[in-house]
C-alpha cells in the first residue's frame, strides 16, 4: 500500500494558501502555508528508504528462541562415552535432540535500527506533507473544542468536516500542536483515527493517511520543530 501510495508522489504547482475550518466544518478563513514544508519536489527513492528505515526502527523483534545453553535440563551426560555402540553425546539438550535448543534461531535481542541522514529524514517528511496538500487531502481546522471526552462528541465534529471537505477518505491523521486529553481520549476508540503531535511527525503514518486533520498552531510546531536549524 506504501509503495503504491509512493509511486503517484509526482511534483506538481499549488496554491501556498488553503482554508480553514472550525469544527462544524464552517469556512472561517485561509492559511498561508510554508513552501519549505508543503511544496517540496518529490522524490521517490528518498521516500521510499525514508519509510523502509522508518519501518524498521519501529520493528520490534519479539520471536525469541533459547540455544542449548538456556533451556533447562540435560546436565547429565545421557550415557558414557565408550563402549556402548552409540554416537557420542554430552547433553540432551543439543539441538539435534527434541526437546533441544535451537540453531540460528529468532533472538529478541536483535537490534533491527537502520539510520538515516537527519536532513534527509526531514526532506522525505516536507515530500510526503506536500503530497497531502497538492492533493487537497491536508485539512486545516482552527480548534476543536469538546464538552466531554467522549467519542460521540469527536464523531459529530468528524461528521462536521466530511460533510464540508468531502475527501477525508477511509483514514485519517490527527495533528495536534500539544497533547490534548480530550482529543485523545475521544478520537481513540475510532480505529480510522489516528492522532499525533505535530513535533513528533512520521512519515509512514502521513502517507498511511488519506487525509490529515491538522490544528491550526500545528502549522507554527511543524515549523519551530523541523525548520530550527534554517
Amino acid at each position: 500500500m506504501l509503495i503504491r501510495k509512493l509511486s503517484v508522489l509526482i511534483s506538481q504547482d499549488f496554491t501556498m494558501k488553503t482554508n480553514v475550518y472550525n469544527q462544524k466544518g464552517e469556512s472561517v478563513g485561509e492559511v498561508e502555508l510554508n513552501p519549505k514544508i508543503f511544496e517540496v519536489k518529490a522524490n521517490q527513492h528518498l521516500l521510499a528508504e525514508a519509510v523502509r528505515i522508518s519501518q524498521a526502527n519501529s520493528r520490534q523483534g519479539g520471536g525469541h528462541t533459547k540455544t542449548r545453553g538456556e533451556v533447562s535440563g540435560g546436565g547429565k551426560k545421557p550415557w558414557k562415552q565408550k563402549g556402548t555402540g552409540r554416537a557420542r553425546v554430552g547433553s540432551t539438550r543439543s539441538p539435534i535432540w527434541r526437546h533441544g535448543g535451537v540453531t540460528f534461531g529468532p533472538r529478541s535481542n536483535r537490534n533491527w535500527e537502520l539510520k538515516i541522514n537527519k536532513k534527509a529524514k526531514t526532506a522525505a517528511l516536507f515530500m510526503s506533507l506536500s503530497d497531502k496538500a497538492k492533493e487537497n487531502q491536508l485539512i486545516i481546522v482552527d480548534q476543536i473544542a469538546l464538552e466531554q471526552p467522549k467519542t460521540k462528541e469527536f464523531v459529530k465534529v468528524m461528521s462536521g468536516l466530511s460533510s464540508a471537505v468531502k475527501n477525508l477518505g477511509r483514514k485519517q491523521l490527527l495533528v495536534m500542536p500539544k497533547k490534548d486529553d480530550k482529543l485523545m481520549r475521544s478520537s481513540k476508540n475510532l480505529q480510522s483515527v489516528n492522532s499525533v503531535l505535530a513535533n513528533s511527525l512520521n512519515i509512514v503514518d502521513i502517507l498511511k493517511a488519506d487525509s490529515i486533520i491538522a490544528l491550526k498552531d500545528s502549522l507554527g510546531v511543524i515549523e519551530k520543530t523541523y525548520l530550527k536549524s534554517k
